[in-house]
């Protein structure tokens, strides 16, 4: 058989549904944070200059380098994490698991500047060693990050838009020592969770997702 060209191609998929997003996606809820997901949750603790402690989920969120390692989230609107981390030049990423969904789902909350999500939450600030916002005592894996980038998304076309995407290194790693098996982090043994589409779609890991490919050299 030869290759299969661009018109048999065409005619061998199922029927599609094609949309502009500036005109609108025609359905009942916006199906982009369906498809790019699950994605991986940036559950980020910050202090504010005066003190002040915030936690919140971001679900645009991920890693983006090795050496040194860097991570990222983006947030719609210059909300409490983001004026805490550029004006300290600092934040702290922390894993959010399976039985810490709703804990997570709490510091959602849309509250004042001065409320404690930590608090909000029922969790603990643990103090961290090279930045002053805590991690969550109750993860099994927190990033301490110093603010590499930050910046407001633009469009096509340029404008400048209400989002903000704050990337920052990691300069110090925690990890529970139960996840670390034989020298290697196991990362469905922490069972992280991640968001996916609609209203209130989450996902979790486990072992049962785990399989394995070598790269070819």
């Amino acid at each position: 058989m030869g290759p299969v060209h661009g018109a048999t191609m065409a005619r061998m998929t199922h029927p599609i549904h094609s949309y502009e997003p500036r005109l609108g996606h025609g359905l009942a809820h916006d199906p982009f944070n369906a498809i790019v997901g699950p994605r991986p949750i940036g559950w980020i603790s910050t202090r504010s200059d005066n003190g002040v402690l915030n936690l919140a989920p971001y679900s645009f969120f991920n890693a983006f380098n090795y050496v040194p390692p860097l991570i990222g989230f983006s947030s719609l609107g210059y909300k409490d994490t983001v004026r805490n981390a550029i004006e300290t030049g600092e934040f702290v990423w922390n894993l959010a698991t399976q039985d810490l969904a709703e804990a997570m789902n709490q510091t959602c909350a849309h509250v004042a500047p001065e409320v404690d999500e930590f608090a909000l939450a029922g969790l603990t600030p643990l103090a961290c060693d090279l930045v002053k916002a805590p991690r969550v005592g109750q993860s099994p894996v927190s990033f301490e990050c110093k603010v590499s980038q930050s910046m407001p998304l633009r469009s096509a076309l340029g404008e400048e838009l209400n989002t903000w995407m704050v990337f920052g290194e990691v300069v110090k790693v925690h990890i529970a020592s139960a996840h670390i098996r034989d020298g290697i982090y196991d990362t469905a043994s922490a069972r992280p969770i991640l968001r996916g589409g609609g209203p209130s779609d989450y996902f979790s890991i486990g072992p049962e997702q785990l399989f394995r490919m070598v790269r070819p050299r």
